[in-house]
């Protein structure tokens, strides 16, 4: 792929790249360095990539295991933080506008799942990804994506009807 075929897709893959780290990270500012970091590696891994037809999948696999190291690497920081005796400030809340409170509730709703649901359901539902692209990205069966999405429309549907999200229980014998 010539060097302005990659700008070109890439170019045209960064929106829908920074509307899932948005919903990734909750904070613009971190949405974007997530985005940056993401097509700096992709760009530094280039030949590692499986071919052109996956690049969108590719560059959400990159971006999604970057979010979850940052994660992973800032826990890792808030407990030493927590070990010197500072604690971590509290997580900013979001005002709400009454026009469009209808709509806040239900991002509210989505916002309120685990990231691991909120991932899937956008990867299939907003950015059209087949359950097989996800089952790519996330090195799993894709039987596994199919009951994991399941689960998570049905979380989406229990808390929209404002019934709380209650764990089930396995009973062993």
């Amino acid at each position: 792929m010539s060097d302005s075929r990659i700008d070109d897709a890439l170019r045209s893959l960064l929106p829908r790249l920074r509307r899932f780290a948005l919903w990734l990270t909750r904070d613009a500012h971190a949405a974007d360095d997530l985005v940056q970091s993401t097509v700096e590696r992709a760009l530094s891994k280039w030949h590692l990539r499986r071919d052109d037809e996956s690049l969108r999948a590719w560059l959400f696999s990159i971006q999604y295991r970057l979010f979850l190291d940052g994660k992973r690497r800032s826990s890792r920081y808030a407990r030493l933080l927590a070990m010197l005796g500072r604690g971590a400030p509290d997580e900013p809340t979001w005002p709400s506008a009454e026009r469009v409170a209808m709509a806040n509730a239900t991002l509210a709703t989505f916002a309120s799942l685990p990231t691991e649901q909120r991932s899937l359901l956008i990867w299939i539902t907003v950015e059209g990804l087949s359950y097989q692209e996800v089952a790519d990205i996330l090195q799993v069966p894709i039987g596994t994506v199919m009951s994991r999405l399941s689960r998570a429309r049905a979380a989406l549907r229990r808390l929209g009807e404002g019934a709380p999200e209650t764990p089930a229980l396995r009973l062993l014998k």
